[in-house]
C-alpha cells in the first residue's frame, strides 16, 4: 500500500475511493465493514499509522468493541474525517465526549483527544456526570487531568480569601444586600457553615487572625442590627406588621446562624459576651407592654439562643468570671420562668398555637442551669436557689437537684471546717 501518495478529497463511507476497510466486531460477534481511506487514518491517528505502515497488514483491519462502545467507535472514526478546526464544534454532549476520549487516547488520535479535553473542562457537568468524568478521568491519567481543572483543591490563600469575602456577605458588613440580596446571603451563610465542615484545611483558615478579626466584625455587625431593629420594634405603629416581624427575625436569624458557627471557630466566648451585653436591653423591650400579647415567636426564638449561651458557660465550655455568669443567670432565669407559664396556657387554650418550648428544649436549659448554678460560689447558690424557692413556678425550671446539691455541700463544708479548727487548736506549738 502506498502511503506517500497525494491525498484525494474523500468521505467516510465512501466506497468508490476507499483503500482500506475496517471491520468493528462488537461483543456478540456481529461484524460491521466501514470503507475507509489510508491517508485520512494515517495522518489522524497512530495507531493506524503503525499497522497500516507494516507490509502485511493488509487493506483489512479488525476491531473489537463492547456494545457499550460500538457507537463511540464509530463516532471516532466519523471524527477523523473532520478538519481540525470542526472537531469541537462537532461535539454534543458530555455523554459522546466521554465516550470518544478513551478510545481517541487509545488510537492516538491527538487532535480529538484535545478536543475531547477541551469540550469536558469547559461545559457544565450534572452531579451524576461529574462522579462518571472522575471515574473515567483517574483512568486515563495525566493527559486527561486538565478536565478535572474545576475541582482540584485550591491553595490556602484562595480558600481565605472566599471564606472572608462569604462572611463579609452573610453578615452584610460594608452595607446592606443589594435587589435579592436575602436569599444571596442566605446561601453565603450556608456555604459558610459547609467551609467549616471538617477537613485538613479548616483549622488552618479558622485560625488565620485575619479571618477571625473579620468574623468577629461580623458578629458586632449582626448584633448591632439586631438590636436596632428591636430598638425600633415600639416605635413601630402597628407591631402585628407582617413586615416589622419579617425584618426582626430575620435580623435575629442572623444573630442564632453566628451563634452556630463561632463555636467552630473558637470563638463562642466573643457570643456569649455579645448576647450578655444586650440581654438587659432586649428584655426591657420585650417585656414592654406593647408586647404583652404579640411576638411570641421572637420570644420562643430569643429563650433558643440563651440556650445555647446557657448551655456554653454551664457545661465549661466558655469560661467566664464568676459575677458575669451571676449576671447571666439573674438575667435570663426570671423571663424564663415567666414565658414558659404563659405559652402552655396559650398551648392549652389553642390546641393550634405554633410557639411553645418543646421538650428538648426545656430539658436542655434546665440542665444547663442547673449545672450553671453548682459552679457557682457557694452564696451566690443560695442567692438563686432562694429566690426560686421563693417564687409560684417552681416547677420549672426545676433546681431541686441544684438546691440538693448545695445543701449536701453546705453541710459537708461546715464540718471540714470544724474539722480544721480542731487541728488547729490541738496543735502543740514547739519552740
Amino acid at each position: 500500500m502506498d502511503l506517500t501518495a497525494v491525498a484525494k478529497p474523500c468521505s467516510f463511507g465512501d466506497k468508490g475511493t476507499s483503500d482500506v476497510v475496517l471491520r468493528l466486531r462488537n461483543s456478540e460477534g456481529r461484524p460491521e465493514w466501514f470503507y475507509s481511506h489510508s491517508s485520512v487514518l494515517v495522518s489522524k491517528s497512530g495507531f493506524f499509522a503503525d499497522r497500516l505502515s507494516n507490509p502485511g497488514s493488509g487493506s483489512c483491519i479488525e476491531i473489537h468493541c463492547s456494545d457499550s462502545t460500538y457507537d463511540h467507535h464509530v463516532n471516532l472514526l466519523r471524527l477523523l474525517y473532520l478538519p481540525t478546526n470542526s472537531l469541537l464544534d462537532s461535539l454534543d454532549s458530555v455523554q459522546s465526549a466521554l465516550g470518544v476520549l478513551p478510545l481517541a487516547i487509545a488510537f492516538r488520535c491527538e487532535n480529538i483527544t484535545n478536543c475531547c479535553i477541551q469540550y469536558l473542562e469547559a461545559v457544565p457537568w450534572e452531579d451524576k456526570e461529574e462522579e462518571q468524568i472522575v471515574k473515567e478521568v483517574l483512568k486515563l491519567g495525566p493527559v486527561a487531568m486538565p478536565i478535572l481543572a474545576r475541582i482540584q483543591p485550591v491553595d490556602l490563600s484562595a480558600t481565605k480569601s472566599v471564606f472572608i469575602s462569604a462572611v463579609r456577605f452573610a453578615t452584610s458588613i460594608g452595607g446592606s444586600c443589594p435587589p435579592f440580596g436575602d436569599e444571596l446571603k442566605t446561601s453565603a451563610q450556608e456555604q459558610v457553615e459547609f467551609m467549616l465542615g471538617g477537613d485538613e484545611d479548616t483549622p488552618l483558615v479558622t485560625a488565620d487572625d485575619e479571618v477571625k478579626s473579620v468574623v468577629k466584625s461580623g458578629l458586632s455587625q449582626v448584633c448591632s442590627l439586631f438590636e436596632n431593629e428591636l430598638s425600633s420594634l415600639l416605635l413601630v405603629p402597628d407591631i402585628t406588621a407582617e413586615t416589622a416581624e419579617t425584618r426582626i427575625l430575620q435580623c435575629l436569624s442572623d444573630v442564632e446562624w453566628m451563634c452556630n458557627i463561632l463555636p467552630k471557630m473558637d470563638l463562642m466566648k466573643d457570643f456569649v459576651c455579645s448576647w450578655g451585653e444586650m440581654s438587659r436591653k432586649i428584655l426591657e423591650i420585650v417585656e414592654d407592654k406593647k408586647l404583652d400579647n404579640a411576638m411570641w415567636v421572637l420570644k420562643v426564638k430569643l429563650i433558643e439562643v440563651t440556650g445555647k449561651v446557657l448551655e456554653a458557660v454551664g457545661y465549661g465550655n466558655v469560661i467566664l468570671p464568676a459575677p458575669c455568669r451571676v449576671q447571666l443567670l439573674k438575667t435570663w432565669l426570671p423571663y424564663i420562668r415567666k414565658i414558659k407559664p404563659l405559652l402552655d396556657a396559650k398551648a392549652d387554650e389553642d390546641t393550634d398555637f405554633p410557639y411553645k418550648m418543646d421538650e428538648d428544649l426545656c430539658q436542655s436549659i434546665e440542665g444547663a442551669i442547673v449545672s450553671l448554678v453548682l459552679a457557682l460560689p457557694s452564696n451566690d447558690q443560695a442567692d438563686i436557689l432562694s429566690d426560686w424557692i421563693k417564687t409560684e413556678q417552681l416547677k420549672y425550671p426545676d433546681l431541686s437537684e441544684a438546691f440538693e446539691v448545695w445543701c449536701y455541700r453546705t453541710k459537708s463544708a461546715k464540718r471540714r471546717l470544724m474539722e480544721g479548727l480542731d487541728r488547729v487548736g490541738n496543735t502543740t506549738i514547739s519552740l
